[in-house]
């Protein structure tokens, strides 16, 4: 009687475009606990430094800051550590550092104070996302990949919401007071998600054919810094949902502030509900195409978001923020696993780690820029961010056909 049930299991993984779970579940919580974490305390942490530890608001904004951008070249150093260790204990060792970093939140009552810990946590932070796409390779088959990049990429969307709305809903219950429970909960969280990743079984994946020679590794270092440079403007996007949307949407557009909320709200749910499926079912099965893809959505959705500070626009505000924010999920689906795919995959060595250092630099240096980025646009002119990024989306989508391989010419008979 049991047959029947297993026959259907894998059909129905299938359709839902889920990879193979079986054997992942500690893989599986250790992301899951991972995401929660950050989405129970990264948004809060500016209350926390102003309204639990008296520091002034400006004080802290320039102690996060500072705090990040020292962490940027830890995206190296853990590339060359992961060249070393493999890359499951720096996952092991970034979760352990995010740990400290917040746990260190509770003693921390100076500007230098919160600059240090922010370091820590930032470092934390850098250190797992260059070696989380490798340690993909490492425990999944390679038929798989992408549906693992969009699995894991929803599994971050519901702990992160799981995580806010346990911090949002202490806060409500219990006032700002509770906020040092939270970061002692958060700490622990952390050490779990690393208890989880150590006791993973890994192999590492062999590499097809023979070492490249030295033109060939020159066109390859070429071929991934295009794709570096084509990621940028998803992360600009991506750091455009959090930072700039709600600016825009109470500021520029005199909109509640529930509205940015609604619309995150909208964007975890595609993302999470529907990120599996459409990248198994309907995304393009080149990764590259669905980068183009992904980028052409992305643009249409920028254009969306501008419409309402276009004069008249605001009659058509929440409709156009709406299909703006469908759109944007749409192209987030697209965009985020195809290009975590060829992060790894685009050259024989891109699982280096060198190579993810340098891919996941792309993303720092863009999480950290944004703020300024948008922010000074969005002063000159509501329509400006949205133009800047629609831009960036058209001209990644026309480098797209660089990260194609050339074709070998055949030796003359």
């Amino acid at each position: 009687m049991s047959a029947p049930a297993d026959a259907r299991r894998p059909r129905a993984l299938d359709r839902l475009g889920l990879p193979a779970l079986r054997g992942h579940g500690l893989f599986i919580t250790g992301n899951l606990v991972d995401s929660l974490g950050n989405g129970m305390l990264l948004p809060l942490g500016l209350l926390y430094f102003t309204d639990v530890q008296g520091l002034s608001l400006t004080r802290v904004g320039a102690a996060m800051t500072a705090g990040q951008a020292l962490a940027l070249p830890v995206t190296f150093l853990a590339g060359r550590l992961m060249d070393r260790v493999g890359p499951k204990r720096v996952v092991v060792w970034a979760n352990i550092l995010s740990a400290a970093g917040f746990a260190l939140f509770l003693p921390a009552r100076e500007q230098w104070h919160v600059t240090g810990v922010y370091l820590l946590v930032q470092s934390g932070i850098n250190m797992y996302f260059t070696a989380q796409r490798t340690l993909i390779t490492h425990v999944t088959r390679p038929a798989e990949r992408r549906s693992w990049f969009a699995f894991t990429g929803s599994l971050r969307n519901i702990g992160l919401a799981a995580g806010s709305a346990a911090a949002a809903g202490s806060l409500a219950l219990f006032g700002n007071g509770s906020l040092r429970w939270l970061i002692a909960v958060d700490a622990a969280t952390y050490l779990l998600a690393a208890a989880c990743f150590a006791a993973l079984t890994t192999t590492a994946p062999r590499p097809d054919g023979p070492p490249p020679d030295r033109a060939t590794r020159a066109g390859d270092t070429r071929r991934y810094l295009v794709l570096v440079a084509v990621n940028i403007p998803y992360v600009l996007a991506q750091a455009a949902l959090s930072v700039l949307v709600a600016v825009y949407t109470t500021r520029a557009l005199g909109l509640p502030a529930a509205a940015a909320s609604v619309l995150f709200v909208v964007n975890t749910v595609i993302v999470s509900a529907c990120s599996t499926a459409v990248t198994a079912h309907l995304a393009p099965k080149a990764p590259h195409r669905a980068v183009s893809a992904g980028y052409l959505v992305m643009a249409v959705g920028m254009a969306a978001f501008a419409l309402p500070a276009l004069p008249g626009g605001g009659a058509v505000a929440w409709a156009a923020l709406v299909a703006a924010i469908v759109l944007f999920s749409v192209a987030e689906i697209l965009l985020g696993p195809a290009l975590s795919e060829l992060s790894v995959t685009l050259t024989p060595r891109a699982a280096g780690g060198f190579t993810q250092g340098l891919y996941q630099f792309s993303w720092a240096v863009g999480m950290v820029a944004a703020p300024a980025l948008f922010t000074l646009l969005l002063e000159a002119d509501p329509l400006l961010p949205w133009g800047a990024e629609a831009a960036a989306c058209l001209i990644a989508l026309l480098a797209v056909p660089a990260l194609h391989a050339p074709r070998r010419r055949r030796s003359p008979c």
